[in-house]
């Protein structure tokens, strides 16, 4: 992985080190997540380049914040107290520190109500519903497949038949009982733990937008770890840019490549890829992305984008539209219509793709030529609107 190089203090005060960094983002190299795209001057005024980034290490993550220079006067304050905020949800959510709430929940729920605080709770009531409107592609209990597998400490392996059906058997949302009236969580199977990974970022990043527009700022950038984006207004200060953010949607295996370029306007993007966390064996390839009702890696698709009207469910619905496929992507997109989709896959031929898109419009997006250098095949992208 490719660092983005760290911005000095003169280039963050004059707000031309952020531009750099998106063009940074974009080159640095690491599949299959959209990017920032480096934006382009517009107007007569230089300024309208200039961004403000703030930036802070969390959740195993980059988490940044993009702001136009000169547009909100105390957006720079506002923009710590969000990633502050990023700080304290990762002690609660983590599965990772001993001492988290999750983790207390993991602890206890099998012997009992375990009482929950209210916004957590609202995630997990977030979780349970997309489990049971996927059919279980995304399912907060999947943790101990991913470890069975090695990628929950990053060292893919060939699981043990024997392991991997002790591993399935506690594996299920169903086990999960949510009291909405005392907020409260019990698990009704002993060995059954829930991971709130897969939505996590996303949780936060709306957490983040929330402290910025309380603070009167309506114009940001905020992405976790890159798979993760949410935009708030437009790209520059004035309405010369109304489609707003330009994020660019990167090749899957090939991430010098771009393939299209997307505009988020409040809205937020949640990419699913395992162009990072893989490993072969006798020749297959295994990717991290785990099909809960099965135990195995889903296959059939190299990376799924998610838009969504949050970035909690933009990050959950793009590891579920991963597990599902084209099919029951479009299903579900059919019967929601605020979200859209993108699910980039295996072409006919050899090193082909074939694009996917599903509840998009002309503009939320636009695909860059690519049929000379036979990245993908033409007519490969299937639009399916959603239908009253």
């Amino acid at each position: 992985m490719t660092s983005p190089r760290k911005s000095t203090r003169r280039e963050f005060l004059r707000g031309r080190a952020a531009a750099d960094a998106l063009q940074s983002l974009v080159d640095a190299g690491d599949p299959p997540v959209p990017l920032p795209a480096p934006p382009a001057a517009r107007g007569d005024s230089a300024t309208a380049s200039y961004l403000i980034q703030i930036s802070r290490r969390a959740m195993a993550a980059d988490f940044e914040i993009y702001l136009n220079a000169g547009k909100h006067g105390r957006a720079t304050e506002a923009a710590l107290r969000a990633l502050d905020t990023v700080e304290a949800l990762e002690a609660q959510m983590t599965v990772y520190r001993s001492h988290s709430d999750v983790m207390d929940i993991n602890r206890r729920a099998a012997e009992g109500p375990v009482a929950v605080e209210g916004r957590l709770f609202g995630i997990l009531q977030l979780a349970v519903q997309l489990a049971q409107e996927t059919g279980g592609a995304f399912d907060l209990t999947a943790g101990p497949l991913s470890k069975t597998w090695g990628f929950y400490r990053r060292e893919g392996r060939l699981p043990d038949p024997e392991a991997l059906q002790q591993a399935l058997a506690r594996v299920g949302y169903r086990a999960l009982e949510l009291d909405d009236r005392r907020h409260t969580i019990r698990f009704l199977q002993r060995g059954v733990e829930i991971d709130l990974n897969a939505l996590g970022k996303g949780y936060a990043l709306d957490r983040c937008a929330e402290v910025l527009r309380e603070a009167g700022v309506d114009d940001y950038l905020v992405h976790g770890g890159q798979s993760s984006v949410l935009a708030g207004g437009s790209r520059v200060a004035d309405e010369s840019s109304p489609q707003g953010w330009s994020i660019a949607l990167r090749h899957p295996l090939k991430p010098a490549q771009r393939l299209a370029e997307i505009w988020l306007r409040d809205r937020a993007l949640g990419t699913s890829g395992s162009g990072v966390q893989f490993f072969h064996h006798h020749g297959r390839r295994y990717g991290h992305v785990l099909d809960p009702r099965t135990g195995w890696p889903a296959e059939g698709v190299l990376s799924a984008t998610v838009l969504a009207p949050n970035a909690a469910l933009a990050d959950a619905l793009a590891t579920a539209c991963f597990v599902m496929g084209p099919e029951g992507t479009r299903e579900y997109c059919l019967r929601h219509p605020d979200v859209a989709a993108i699910l980039v896959c295996p072409g006919q031929r050899s090193g082909s793709l074939d694009i996917q898109t599903y509840g998009l419009t002309d503009d939320d997006w636009q695909r860059l030529d690519a049929h000379a250098a036979g990245q993908f095949p033409p007519h490969s992208n299937s639009d399916h609107q959603p239908q009253d």
